[in-house]
């Protein structure tokens, strides 16, 4: 296994202490920017210690969860991590979800109080009616209606605690938070992160690999309840001292350009930086009027995750910003990427290098590792892996195996040690007795002028025989034909992979990070719609 080439934290750990201590020296910097205003490192410690002693007085114990149902401001970090603070463990949720998710949720967290937006309260009031789980205590960011018997006003209850003086005295193993896997299929997972998975993705990665610095000012489409937003709005800029804008609104174009411009809803901000995003992002960003100019905008550098970023979109945004999109993957699982493109070196259509401090491994289908150029399920080792699916034995003993972390994916190792993505391993397709990854086939029709995004699947011809079909959005007002897309794949790949079937559409259907759901396509397909 590698060796870390960061030290480990220390035996008695609480992360939350940890990056309040790391930026005490720095109480007048703005640590976050919203469309409220912003808070400074000395305001985000002092009240996130008064949250902590908050929760305290609520009577919660030790590894209770608590859910965190919040839209980003600059009340979710202090929310996240007083909870941690106080040696609870906050359960990050997805606030696009319905109040049956919801209801789900707090049953399977057990979640004894809910931290939660104004806007979301009444969707949570649905998910309480439909579970038989009490929670003791709702604190309300900027409620919107007058609040009811058990809701606090999150400014009042802050107001209402002293600081706490003392974190809980929390190990680096012990459990800190929650996340729930995006759920494609089934039930979402919980995640369960220990209080130094966060320590090691930020070291090995947000330092290790993007460099990030005190003087950097971070904004990341992906939301703070997803890992990659996690790690990229919160815990690698407060680990070196960086300053976040966090928006609340969709990642559309016109928002993201207006804080790359340094604007926010309700005022301004700083003009980030370092920008994260995912592809489908950048592809819609790329195909707006409202593009910025290079001139317009301060980014040095550029992350990309969720999905394989296709070459074409990175070469056109270097060729318009000239700024690199570093393409990564990361997961839930591990919390954040462990392979990924460097600044310094960037090959796109690739995923990068493994990430120093992780070791991957590619294995057939015999599980034994297979041969540089050959496609095998990617296993990851590191030191941010989560330590279980919380009630969930055989999903945690397929995803967790003896120190290896199962992600799901396939990957193909290049002769220059990067890696290549083949697709998620149940969306892989064997036409005429060989392996083709959707996403190769996707990566391609996207490269046509008139494209912006396609999935691929798989369908069963009129012999039983597996053929690709792809279904394909044009851009606004641009118009192709099926033949012409079939011969573009046929002149850029072998023969066989070509699309038999093409269908244009309006839409994908996608996950709330904007991951393709290709599951729905083939569900679709089955049902004959």
């Amino acid at each position: 296994m590698p060796s870390s080439p960061v030290a480990p934290p220390p035996e008695r750990f609480n992360f939350a202490q940890h990056l309040l201590q790391r930026n005490a020296g720095r109480p007048a910097k703005p640590a976050f920017v919203d469309d409220r205003g912003s808070l400074t490192y000395g305001e985000l410690d002092e009240r996130t210690r008064r949250l902590a002693a908050g929760l305290r007085s609520l009577g919660l114990r030790r590894e209770e969860r608590v859910l965190l149902l919040m839209h980003d401001s600059r009340e979710w970090p202090v929310s996240f991590l007083g909870a941690m603070y106080a040696g609870l463990v906050p359960v990050a949720v997805n606030t696009l979800l319905t109040a049956d998710d919801y209801a789900y949720m707090l049953e399977h967290s057990r979640a004894q109080a809910v931290l939660i937006s104004g806007a979301l309260l009444p969707t949570l009031a649905s998910a309480m009616v439909k579970s038989d789980h009490e929670v003791s205590q709702v604190i309300v960011v900027q409620p919107a209606a007058p609040l009811q018997p058990g809701e606090a006003e999150f400014e009042a209850f802050l107001a209402a605690h002293a600081p706490a003086t003392k974190p809980a005295a929390t190990a680096p193993d012990d459990p800190g938070f929650w996340l729930y896997s995006s759920g494609s299929t089934g039930r979402p997972k919980g995640a369960v992160h220990t209080h130094g998975n966060p320590y090691w993705s930020s070291e090995l990665y947000g330092v290790g690999v993007l460099a990030l610095g005190e003087d950097d000012v971070c904004f990341s489409a992906a939301k703070l309840f997803f890992a990659y937003g996690l790690g990229n709005g919160l815990t690698f800029p407060m680990s070196v001292g960086a300053c976040t804008v966090l928006m609340a609104e969709r990642p559309t174009p016109d928002a993201t350009f207006r804080r790359w411009r340094g604007q926010t809803a309700g005022g301004t901000c700083p003009r980030p930086t370092v920008f994260f995003g995912a592809p489908t992002g950048f592809a819609g960003m790329l195909a707006s009027p409202a593009l910025p100019a290079r001139s317009e905008v301060a980014l040095r550098l550029v992350s990309s995750a969720g999905e394989a970023l296709p070459a074409e979109l990175g070469e056109r945004f270097k060729a318009h910003f000239g700024v690199d999109i570093i393409d990564g993957i990361g997961s839930t699982e591990m919390l954040h990427i462990f392979i990924s493109n460097l600044p310094a070196r960037v090959r796109y259509g690739s995923t990068g290098w493994v990430v120093p401090g992780y070791d991957v491994e590619l294995r057939g289908e015999d599980g034994l590792p297979v041969a540089d150029g050959e496609i095998g399920d990617l296993y990851i080792h590191g030191p941010s892996a989560a330590i279980m699916y919380w009630g969930n034995r055989a999903k945690s003993r397929e995803t967790f195996q003896g120190g290896w972390t199962k992600s799901g994916d396939k990957y193909m190792r290049n002769a220059d040690g990067s890696y290549t993505y083949g697709g998620r391993s149940d969306d892989m397709l064997k036409v005429s007795g060989i392996y083709v990854s959707p996403f190769e086939v996707e990566a391609t029709l996207v490269q046509h002028a008139a494209v912006l995004e396609a999935a691929v699947i798989g369908v069963t011809d009129a012999d039983g025989l597996v053929k690709t079909k792809a279904f394909v959005v044009p851009k606004a007002g641009a118009t192709v034909g099926e033949d012409e897309l079939k011969t573009f794949v046929k002149d850029k790949l072998a023969p066989y992979k070509y699309p038999r079937q093409i269908e244009f559409v309006a839409e994908l259907p996608k996950t709330a990070t904007g991951k393709i759901q290709r599951f729905k396509l083939r569900e679709r397909e089955a049902a004959g719609q």
